[in-house]
């Protein structure tokens, strides 16, 4: 179910979403241990960007398995992280002799994207109707990116107006600008200066200063001497060759029109994440002076023309010098709508850039490699004597619980659906899931739901480590507040 983010006091604008990072991220907490689960949500946020409510929810398990063993079994906390210890690294293990790996075989490559960003989205606004749709958008803006993880190449914008079913994907960098008045509206083969320079009248830049002038005569030689550094200013612009000049701060009429006259288009107030993206994409630089043209690294692309995108005029750049780049254009009826589909649809681009530039390997989800790893940890604790092989069976039950949400969420009987789930799987049946659509447990692999091994790794990873940390302390203590000194000039 999805959150409404109010902020208090009842001003300003509300967010609603089901992101467990964005959720955590605007809670106000006092705990201390809260504040470190909230730490490795954002931490798996920024790793892999996705599986940030796994993370919260398996450290929760963990750490409400501890509790019935320090509380109810008066068993040592260094007793329980030493089973852990041994519980994860086998089950880490196998998790990896559990993946697959199709990287090889292009077709079961794109296959296995395609699964994994259906299973990323199942979950958020963009799963309901609309999962296949923006399944092969985001398999399509990813692999343009050949490999790199730098999603800057992939630019998001968003229009208010029809439905999320008509955003689509464009093959080039499109920027929320307009084109100046009078100025040519479609340029082929373009030669681009990115420029942060005031392009208004040059003013004296010392706080205070002031200019007294006797005669309107000495007013009007001000006016033109201010002028003709205007237009020395353009001429050097134009210097440079070129046959577009963006800029990221106004440009004032004098220099609008002197570019209208010469037949140069200009485009202002591009902010300074698009100018910084726009840079990038056309292989150029941000200058802020024009003295030395032959210095400058000027951008191209084949083509600049100004679009509709619902009521909204927009210029596209086409045939730019990084040909990975790309734009997503997401639509929808309200704001909020618009910002929880470009979280959902960022989470999917982050994992699936993880999975196509470091690791390839995929496994199954749907509770399917929390069985594996439960069973590998079981098998652990039978071999394991003493009181560690409780710590260890704990850690087991804390796998299983992640199925038992699953199917807690989807409405059903949790205990019953985890029972027959560990009964296939010590039948042999590895590839045994919940399947949520029906309420059985099903073949996961036939069913397509895939996961990237890096994103369960480090869910596991990062919340046991969370739970060890939080597990070894035995006393929280406040600090008094610095003693205020006095000030001997007062």
């Amino acid at each position: 179910m999805d959150k409404i983010l109010q902020p208090m006091g009842g001003s300003g604008e509300i967010q609603v979403t089901n992101d467990g990072a964005t959720i955590l991220k605007s809670l106000y907490v006092d705990n201390a241990a809260a504040k470190i689960i909230i730490e490795i949500s954002k931490g798996q946020d920024d790793e892999v960007g996705d599986g940030t409510t796994s993370v919260v929810v398996f450290a929760g398990e963990l750490l409400r398995e501890a509790d019935k063993l320090t509380s109810q079994q008066k068993m040592h906390p260094q007793i329980i992280i030493d089973g852990w210890r041994e519980a994860n690294d086998v089950a880490i293990k196998a998790l990896e002799d559990s993946s697959i790996d199709n990287s090889g075989d292009i077709e079961a490559f794109k296959k296995d994207l395609l699964n994994i960003a259906r299973t990323t989205l199942s979950s958020k606004v963009l799963g309901h109707g609309y999962k296949d749709f923006f399944a092969h958008l985001a398999v399509d803006a990813v692999l343009r990116l050949k490999g790199s993880t730098n999603l800057d190449m992939i630019h998001i914008i968003k229009k208010i107006g029809a439905t999320l079913s008509d955003s689509f994907l464009d093959e080039g960098f499109i920027l929320e600008k307009s084109i100046g008045v009078g100025q040519p509206k479609r340029i082929e083969n373009a030669k681009i200066l990115v420029a942060n320079t005031p392009m208004d009248t040059d003013k004296i830049k010392i706080f205070g200063a002031s200019i007294e002038a006797e005669s309107p005569d000495q007013v009007a030689a001000i006016e033109k001497a201010e002028r003709e550094r205007m237009l020395a200013k353009c001429d050097k612009i134009l210097a440079h060759g070129i046959n577009c000049f963006i800029n990221r701060q106004l440009i004032y009429n004098l220099p609008e029109q002197f570019f209208a006259d010469h037949g140069v288009m200009a485009i202002e107030h591009a902010d300074f994440e698009g100018v910084e993206r726009l840079s990038l994409v056309l292989g150029s630089e941000i200058v802020s002076t024009f003295d030395n043209p032959e210095r400058v690294q000027i951008g191209h692309c084949d083509l600049i023309e100004e679009i509709m995108i619902g009521e909204d005029k927009v210029i596209r750049f086409r045939g730019v010098k990084r040909g990975e780049a790309c734009t997503v254009v997401l639509r929808g009826p309200n704001q909020q709508l618009l910002d929880e589909a470009e979280r959902s649809l960022h989470d999917a681009l982050c994992v699936l850039s993880q999975v196509v530039a470091t690791e390839k390997r995929t496994i199954l989800g749907a509770g399917c490699s929390e069985a594996i790893m439960a069973k590998a940890v079981d098998e652990l604790a039978k071999r394991t004597p003493g009181k560690k092989s409780i710590a260890i069976e704990s850690y087991a039950r804390a796998l299983r619980q992640i199925p038992a949400i699953i199917a807690d969420n989807g409405g059903y009987d949790s205990s019953e659906l985890v029972g027959q789930l560990r009964a296939a799987h010590y039948e042999g049946k590895n590839t045994a899931g919940l399947d949520m659509t029906k309420g059985v447990i099903g073949d996961v692999k036939e069913l397509g739901i895939t996961e990237a091994l890096k994103v369960k790794r480090q869910v596991i990873l990062s919340a046991s480590e969370a739970a060890e940390m939080i597990l070894r302390i035995d006393e929280v203590i406040k600090a008094p507040p610095r003693a205020r000194e006095h000030d001997p000039r007062y």
